[in-house]
């Protein structure tokens, strides 16, 4: 779709509704036609937040009590699933609703490459803002490819991995923009409105991130709903947090999960930085209740849908390992929480939710027109209790190879590492998109083909997570399990993943 096609899209949908390049059910049109106004809705998530991570689920020490307490309110997805647990891919699917190979994010937008979201997608932001929206987006956005490796000459200052995104159709339909691309200061954060002048700011980035929300939500034209992304950065690393959160815990006391016992150098890694972690969820905690209760206040709680999830887990130690973008629940089961009064029925809900059908969603749970290049399937009857097509019995895992290509960087900036190393492995003929892994996720099993970054040994690991929690004795396999590799293949072909599982 070229960017007169995409216009023409949201010229049709914010005049009609639904109709042309819409895709839509009975039930989604009846639904538009018989709602007076269309809800709020106010979409929260903290960067690498495992759905372990809070108190309600009863598995880690965490003190989170306004997410406990929203949790009771609120439609609980248990198997909500990060489909690609790294931060770019997800957003890409989460805007679009389209898996990575097709939005071209096919790993995190950084130093060397040129790649980011185009703007001939049709993002959340442009559907909101053609339904008459306010939109608005704050924090951690990470979907352009770095200034400096673009060579853009905007004076903003942006360092690394970050970018000024101008006002546009870079930023999607969102007009309230005060955002960065990707940085990791957590206490001295930095933003832009719609000018390239950086805005320097010495406060946890949560805290300064929220206040942000509050004064956007009381600001706002209450003649119009209103759309509000947050995206805090924290508990990403670096693991660090507010001294009042950290003093919430006893670092010695806390408990390592069974799976991140040992003597490994990340096993202990986990150790030194659980409380730092738990302190900066506890800390985003505190900032979600502020958002609930600036609504409650507002007297618009019945009006506006609220989702609480995240964009991958962290693994803490687990299986010796940290960070993410891994088969393992702590990186893959996020959590994610929706609540609408008197429309959505408060409750734990079994159902796979992989993190593609996200958007498709939210879009059809708000009665507004879904695009007809979105690849995720609209599961809100689920949430209102309509009939709604069968559960998915599987959702498909990537990790994706980083692509065998180095942009040209500017100013003497160097490429990512992961960058370095993907040219080196082209030049030995590693075709980045047959490396790394491909799997399935079950509501009872993890099956997974994992060729490494340099392929130099498949292996087939089949885990039985009813009875093995912790994933800690897979089944290696000589062969493929026809059962789980033609549901595999299966997700390759719909996604358009060549990856060869043989």
């Amino acid at each position: 779709m070229n960017r007169s096609s995409r216009r023409e899209f949201i010229k049709k949908a914010g005049s009609i509704g639904l109709g042309v390049g819409i895709l839509g059910s009975s039930q989604l049109v009846s639904a538009c036609q018989a709602r007076k106004k269309y809800p709020n809705i106010v979409f929260v998530f903290a960067d690498q937040h495992r759905k372990h991570a809070m108190g309600f689920v009863g598995e880690e020490p965490v003190i989170t009590p306004n997410i406990d307490r929203f949790s009771d309110e609120s439609a609980v997805m248990d198997n909500a699933i990060s489909s690609y647990s790294l931060c770019s891919p997800f957003r890409s699917t989460l805007m679009t609703g389209r898996f990575p190979l097709s939005t071209g994010i096919v790993t995190n937008t950084k130093p060397g490459l040129t790649m980011e979201l185009g703007e001939n997608e049709i993002c959340l932001g442009d559907v909101w803002k053609a339904n008459n929206y306010q939109t608005c987006y704050i924090g951690k956005w990470h979907l352009d490819a770095p200034e400096l490796t673009k060579k853009e000459s905007t004076q903003s200052g942006a360092e690394d991995w970050d970018a000024f995104v101008p006002p546009g159709p870079r930023r999607h339909g969102f007009d309230h923009w005060y955002a960065y691309n990707a940085a990791d200061y957590h206490f001295t954060p930095h933003y832009w409105r719609d000018t390239p002048e950086k805005i320097k700011v010495n406060e946890w980035s949560p805290t300064h991130e929220t206040s942000e929300a509050i004064s956007f939500i009381r600001q706002r034209d209450k003649s119009k709903p209103f759309s509000l992304i947050v995206s805090w950065n924290p508990p990403h690393p670096p693991y660090v947090a507010p001294e009042d959160y950290k003093n919430l815990y006893n670092r010695e006391k806390l408990p390592l999960r069974k799976n991140a016992e040992g003597s490994g150098k990340n096993h202990q890694k986990g150790r030194d930085v659980m409380l730092e972690y738990y302190a900066a969820v506890s800390s985003c905690d505190h900032e979600f209740g502020r958002i609930l209760n600036t609504l409650k206040e507002e007297g618009i709680e019945d009006d506006t849908i609220v989702v609480y999830t995240a964009d991958h887990g962290e693994m803490l130690g687990s299986h010796d390992k940290m960070s993410k973008n891994i088969w393992y629940e702590e990186s893959i089961n996020i959590p994610f929480m929706i609540r609408w009064p008197g429309k959505i029925k408060p409750g734990s809900y079994q159902s796979l939710f992989p993190s593609y059908d996200f958007m498709p969603s939210l879009l059809g749970v708000m009665g507004l027109p879904i695009p007809d290049r979105v690849e995720g399937t609209d599961r809100s009857g689920l949430w209102l209790n309509e009939s709604v097509q069968a559960a998915p019995s599987a959702v498909l895992l990537q990790r994706i190879g980083v692509p065998n290509e180095t942009a040209p960087v500017a100013l003497g900036q160097d490429p990512s590492p992961y960058v370095v190393s993907a040219y080196q492995l082209g030049q030995q003929g590693v075709d980045w998109r047959q490396n790394w892994y491909r799997g399935i996720r079950t509501e009872d099993a993890t099956y997974v083909v994992s060729k490494g970054q340099d392929m130099s040994k498949t292996r087939i690991l089949l885990y039985d997570n009813r009875k093995d929690k912790y994933q800690l004795n897979p089944k290696e396999l000589k062969e493929h399990a026809s059962e789980y590799e033609s549901v595999l293949q299966d997700w390759l072909d719909k996604s358009g993943d060549e990856f060869r599982l043989s």
